[in-house]
């Protein structure tokens, strides 16, 4: 076994000291996997940077309730004698004796974005006084909030980011009347920074609203989800759904998220054929520069399988190297970039920023690596079957 070792360690050392004289045909494989990985990685940060926006959203102890049978607010209604029966469960945070929940309507309204100056969904949320301490996270970057009873709203910094016409003192056109941007306000990276808020009632007025979408409520602690839970889905007086905050957007975070590793998985798989080929094509290259060395070692008595592994032990390192460069370049390229795309289950724009993360770039180098093992493959076994005598001869 020692001997074994020593002979792959030797063949090895071999093929790497001729890769200079290789180096054109070994660069263009390394570029090849280096694309792949990064066009890889790249996509499937898109989902990973949703799927965070989404998970970052809420907290353990925000509820949200909604329609039973509904998969998001867009689908669900809650009528304002169901709201107030909601804003009574026990468990809810009481501030003054006033329960710290908001009954939000959830409507949606078109702007250009800046990118590309196409027209998309972006969500208008009309909230009652509570939202502000449901969601503590909120604060005012610019201007201030909006006072309940005008036509005033306040927009998230992802959405006038990415959005025209949604900046400080715009004027908006939502519903049949006109408001007034007043405030741009931040929860810190989370879906709500893509939303526009204003006043429930006047929103709800404007659309030609009767009846809510959600009711968000601040429990007392985690723990206390599942009795108010019990009694809101055990009363005869509604038919609802409860989830905590976190659930409900990772939930919608999940579609997007198998679309998107779908589609990466495809674009690779098929990227990775041209690379394989070019992998192959190189190796068998090297088997044949590299002939007579191979037949020398065999007649020395180094058996087939050493001076196999050595081929392959080439190719892996190629392909790491490629995989390592291409996992590089996504995190420099696409790391942090922030963009838009549409939420499939409400059908609105949410801003988000790309997630090149650890498990990512390990994922990008284990396909570098199984394409460098693919494209090895076959040149390696050509190389432990050369005839030696044949290749003897061309010494």
């Amino acid at each position: 076994m020692l001997r074994w070792l020593e002979q792959v360690l030797v063949a090895t050392e071999l093929n790497l000291r001729t890769l200079p004289q290789r180096w054109v045909a070994s660069v263009v494989a390394m570029v090849g996997v280096a694309g792949v990985v990064g066009v890889f990685v790249a996509v499937l940060s898109i989902g990973e940077g949703f799927a965070a926006t989404m998970a970052s959203t809420g907290s353990p102890d925000t509820v949200i309730v909604m329609r039973g049978g509904s998969d998001s607010e867009m689908m669900s209604a809650i009528s304002r004698d169901e709201a107030r029966v909601i804003q009574d469960a026990p468990g809810i945070v009481r501030s003054s004796a006033t329960p710290v929940a908001s009954a939000e309507a959830y409507m949606i309204a078109d702007f250009p974005k800046r990118t590309t100056g196409t027209e998309a969904n972006v969500p208008v949320r009309g909230v009652h006084p509570a939202a502000f301490e449901v969601r503590e996270r909120v604060r005012m970057v610019e201007g201030r909030r909006f006072e309940f009873g005008r036509n005033e709203v306040i927009v998230g910094e992802g959405a006038v980011r990415e959005f025209s016409g949604l900046d400080l003192g715009s004027t908006l056109k939502l519903g049949e009347g006109q408001w007034t941007v007043v405030g741009i306000f931040s929860t810190g990276g989370t879906a709500a920074d893509s939303e526009i808020w204003g006043d429930a009632e006047v929103l709800m007025a404007s659309f030609r609203r009767q009846a809510f979408q959600s009711v968000y409520a601040r429990l007392e602690s985690p723990q206390a989800f599942d009795s108010f839970k019990d009694w809101l889905t055990t009363n005869p007086q509604l038919n609802v759904k409860v989830l905590r905050e976190t659930q409900y957007y990772e939930e919608q975070s999940r579609l997007l998220r198998g679309i998107v590793t779908g589609l990466g998985g495809l674009i690779a798989g098929l990227m990775g054929i041209g690379a394989v080929f070019g992998a192959v094509n190189t190796m068998y290259s090297a088997v044949s520069a590299r002939t007579r060395e191979i037949a020398t070692l065999r007649a020395l008595g180094f058996g087939g399988g050493p001076v196999a592994v050595s081929v392959l032990a080439e190719s892996l390192l190629m392909a790491l190297v490629g995989g390592t460069l291409g996992g590089v370049a996504a995190f420099v390229g696409f790391n942090g970039f922030t963009t838009s795309t549409i939420n499939w289950q409400t059908f609105s724009q949410v801003a988000f920023a790309f997630a090149v993360t650890p498990a990512l770039l390990v994922q990008g180098v284990l396909y570098s690596l199984a394409m460098g093992l693919i494209g090895g493959l076959f040149p390696a076994w050509r190389a432990a079957r050369l005839p030696v005598a044949a290749a003897l001869r061309e010494l």
